[in-house]
Order: structure tokens, then sequence, then C-alpha cells
């Protein structure tokens, strides 16, 4: 049974760093796309980047420079290091992953399989 699971969430003070891991699992095919999003309480789930099945990693240019997206050893591994982090980066942050061809990296509709969710909270 596929499935994907987030972990890493925490509270930090502003400045502060995380390192969010994704695993994905129960396929004996690697996936063709991973990605991570956030969503804060009252808003709209929010792109933050992605690898496709061109293993191309993309981001969000709102996160560049602070956040970092890279794959772990294995292709089914997906890292989100947060640097610098700031109060309005407070949110639920969920992982993404398809094991479909066809998969659309940058965009929530291309992904059958979420994660949970894992919280990360900052403030002083």
């Amino acid at each position: 049974q596929r499935r994907v699971v987030e972990s890493g969430g925490g509270s930090v003070q502003p400045g502060g760093s995380l390192r969010l891991s994704c695993t994905a699992s129960g396929d004996a095919f690697s996936t063709y796309c991973m990605g991570w999003f956030r969503q804060a309480p009252g808003k709209e789930r929010q792109w933050l980047g992605a690898i496709d099945s061109d293993d191309v990693i993309s981001s969000t240019h709102s996160v560049k420079g602070r956040f970092t997206i890279y794959q772990g050893d294995g292709k089914n591994t997906l890292y989100l290091h947060m640097n610098n982090l700031r109060p309005e980066d407070t949110a639920m942050y969920y992982c993404a992953a398809d094991w479909s061809w066809s998969c659309v990296a940058n965009s929530d509709q291309g992904y059958k399989y979420w994660g949970q969710g894992t919280q990360v909270t900052v403030s002083a």
C-alpha cells in the first residue's frame, strides 16, 4: 500500500532552522514526482517546491534563499531544509508523491498520495 510520511516539524524561534523529511513507500518502483506544500490557518495551500520525473528540482521564488529541497539517497526520500525561519512560516507542512509518469510536480492537483502533515511553529 502506497503511503507518504513526513517528519521533522516542531517549534523554533525566529531565525532558527528545521529539516523536514519525507519518505514515500509501498511500491517497488520509484516515484515520479515528490513535492512539499504548506498551509497556514485560513490560507490556501501553497506549493513550496518539488522534484519532477526528470529529477529536476524547482521551488517557489518566495522561499528561495531560505528553503532548500533535495533528494535523499533513494529516489523516494525528499528533504526540505528551512533556514532563517520567520513567524509567517508557521503552517502545517505536507509532502506529496505520485508514481504516475504524468504527474505534475508544481501543482497540488498533480499528486495522488499525501502525508498527514507535520506542524512547524515559529515564535519567540
